[in-house]
Order: structure tokens, then sequence, then C-alpha cells
């Protein structure tokens, strides 16, 4: 809801003049009101002279995704229409872009290192008249029979921050958890993150998101250095979280970026790597029709659908199964609240925690190191999906392995 095309019919008509009746619509100075910088291409002004109308307009990203006047009631009313559009057409939920740019302070200048830097203005976007704004789309979801939901892009690289966008109930629904996503993979670090989380929204009442790759971001088994064992302890922490794990198609396979060779860049913000097509098959074209818009990962030969599904052992089949698992147990979508959910305490490079459901309690466990841990509250737990296959089916006694990850379960019958 932040921007539009250059090519909407709003901005044709913005940019025509000063007096037309959408002329402001959009963000227009006759000067540039601030130090921004656009987020792509990196280090380019945040304001955008055109010709036509002889003045700058505000574009945060793209220069042909000029930013929309949010300030002006017309301008929210169309975008309330917007939403009441497909709602009426059955549509339950919207992510929402970059939402937390509604309200901007646009005589505020950036941190001068921003400039130094070359680093875009949205992650410095915090003000108070957004929240206001999602108030007021919130009514408009609420006012629909049924579950209607919001789930919002808050590019916000602080917890609190980013809480803040649930108001009271009376804001989003979910909002995406960026310091989460970015945090490097190692347990004390990812285990602050995830308390804080926690801690944070457990006292508004708020429902936590977790995602660890995305459409803007290199795709994280890229991050963690490629090793496909840290990609599968990440997928046990992500789908066995409290809150709703988000995730990123090509992630079950066990893709890395794409390499793209100067010819074939389609993005100015040199995002492409993580866009690449999904490989369905072997065949050249790995089961697209006509050669696709961008090139294939390197591992699309090996790391495609059919391939995955032929073997048991695959990235897909362990995805398959931590979601089948996660569906069928109470347990594991259960509540932020202490007696569901408890992180345990351990040495920082073990990551685990327990979560319950009556007198069932699940444990998972999660260590990229190669020391072994004394087994502790996990002792007697039947372990259920492993990293390690040879670990399935047995139960944890004194020392808890090194380089590996679990789900196990104890209850009062076992």
């Amino acid at each position: 809801p932040n921007h539009t095309s250059d090519q909407h019919p709003w901005f044709q008509e913005s940019r025509c003049d000063r007096t037309n009746p959408k002329a402001d619509w959009y963000v227009w100075r006759d000067e540039p009101a601030n130090n921004w910088l656009a987020s792509f291409p990196k280090g380019e002004p945040a304001w955008q002279f055109d010709e036509q109308r002889g003045q700058y307009y505000l574009r945060c990203f793209l220069k042909e995704q000029p930013d929309l006047n949010w300030d002006n009631p017309e301008v929210e009313a169309a975008m309330h229409d917007t939403l009441r559009f497909w709602l009426d057409r059955g549509v339950d939920g919207f992510r929402m872009d970059v939402v937390h740019l509604l309200g901007k302070a646009l005589t505020h200048d950036d941190p001068p290192i921003c400039r130094e830097r070359g680093w875009g203005h949205v992650p410095y976007n915090d003000q108070p008249a957004t929240h206001e704004r999602l108030r007021n789309i919130r009514r408009v979801l609420d006012s629909y029979a049924g579950d209607r939901t919001s789930v919002g892009e808050v590019y916000l690289l602080d917890e609190a921050a980013m809480a803040d966008y649930y108001g009271t109930g009376d804001e989003l629904h979910l909002s995406f958890n960026f310091r989460f996503l970015w945090a490097p993979f190692e347990p004390g670090e990812l285990a602050t993150r995830i308390r804080r989380t926690i801690d944070l929204l457990r006292e508004r009442g708020a429902w936590p998101t977790w995602v660890l790759s995305n459409h803007d971001v290199p795709r994280h088994r890229q991050r963690y250095g490629g090793d496909e064992m840290l990609a599968r302890m990440a997928a046990i922490m992500l789908l066995t979280l409290p809150g709703t794990p988000f995730m990123y198609q090509g992630e079950e396979l066990g893709l890395l970026d794409a390499v793209i060779p100067p010819e074939r860049v389609v993005d100015p913000g040199l995002r492409d790597g993580c866009r690449a097509p999904i490989p369905w098959d072997s065949s050249p074209l790995h089961g697209w029709v006509a050669e696709p818009w961008l090139p294939f990962a390197e591992e699309a030969g090996s790391r495609n659908v059919a391939a995955q599904l032929a073997d048991d052992g695959s990235m897909l089949h362990f995805y398959r199964r931590l979601l089948a698992l996660r569906r069928a147990t109470p347990a594991l979508h259960a509540g932020i609240d202490p007696v569901h959910f408890q992180l345990l305490d351990h040495s920082p490079d073990l990551l685990a925690w327990v979560r319950s459901s009556g007198s069932d309690r699940w444990f998972t466990y999660v260590n990229p190191s190669p020391r072994q841990h004394p087994a502790g509250s996990l002792r007697g737990a039947t372990i259920v999906i492993a990293t390690d296959p040879a670990l399935e089916g047995t139960v944890v006694n004194s020392e808890l392995p090194g380089r590996a990850a679990f789900v196990a379960r104890r209850d009062g019958t076992m």
C-alpha cells in the first residue's frame, strides 16, 4: 500500500500538472525534502525529478514505484476501497508490503551514516501516524464476516518496534520478524531473538511469526554457508517454534541462490538469485515449457521436485514429515504462554525448548556444534524426527549428540 507503479492511472494523472484531482495523491516537492536514499538501486536519492510536472516525487524504492501520499484522506479512502474490492470477492487476507511506511516524517533526515554507506530509508521509518492508519485498515477487515487476516512486512530490525505494529489487537494480525530472519545460525543469538520476541508479544496477547527466507534476501541455506545439515536444523527450528511459520518456495528443496550472469540480471536490487524458478524435474528446462526469465540454481539436476519425491531421505520429504507432525500434534500449535512453551537453559552452542499440551511434552533440540551435552530434562524422551535418521525411535539417554537436531516426545503414558 506504500506505492504504485509509475504506469498506474493515478500517477499518470497526478504527474500531469499541479492542479488536477489527483495532484496530491503522491508526495511531490519543489526540492528534495530530506536526505533519504532509495532502497534500489543502492545509493540513489529517494527523490526523483519528473520533467512533466517539474517537481520531485518521493520513491523509497525504484523510480518506477512512486510513494502514495497517505496524508491525503482521499488516498486512504481509495486504498480502503481496494481492500473491499478483494474482500467482496472472498479474499481472506493480505500480505502488506512495507506497511510501516504509511506514515512519514518528511522533514526528518536519516543519520549521516546512511548516505556514507548507501543505506535506504526504509528501516528508519517508524512514525506514530502509521498506527492510526493500520487501525483504520483493521476496521475494514473486521467489518467482514469470517476470519480475515493481515500480515505486515514491517522492516524494522528491532523486535520491540515490530511488536508495536500489532497495536492492542487492533492493528496487524501478524508481523514478519526481520531481526530473527537476519540472525546468524548461532544458538545463543537465536535463543535471544526467540526469547525477546515471545516476551514482547506475550505481553500484548499477540502471535509471533517466524521466517528464514523470502524473495528479498539470500536464501537461508546460502547465508548459512551452504551446509544442508544446518538447513535441516533450521527446518526443525522453524516448524516447531510457537507461532506461525512462513516458508519461501524452494527452501523445502534445500535450494541455494542461482548464480546470475550480468547479461541475465533482471532486478535492479540484485535479488534475482533467490528468485530463480523452481526446478520441477531433471529435464533440460526442469519442467518449464520455455526458457524461464532467470537461470536455475546450479543443483537443479538433483534438487528438483521429481527427484526429491523419489528419495525418501530428501529435504522435501523431511519438510513434509515435519509439517505432518506439526498438524497432528496439539502441543506444536499451542500457545506462547509459559504453560505451553519454555526455552530451556543450556550452553550458548545449544538451542532447546519444550512445548506442552496436557501431559504431552515435545522437545526441540538444535545443536550445530560437535559438542555433546548433558541431557537434563530431555532424558527419557523418544526422538521422532531427527537430522540423523539413526536417532529416530531412540530414547534420549544421559548425553545429547553433537551436530544434530531433533524433535522428541515424552508423555505420561511413555
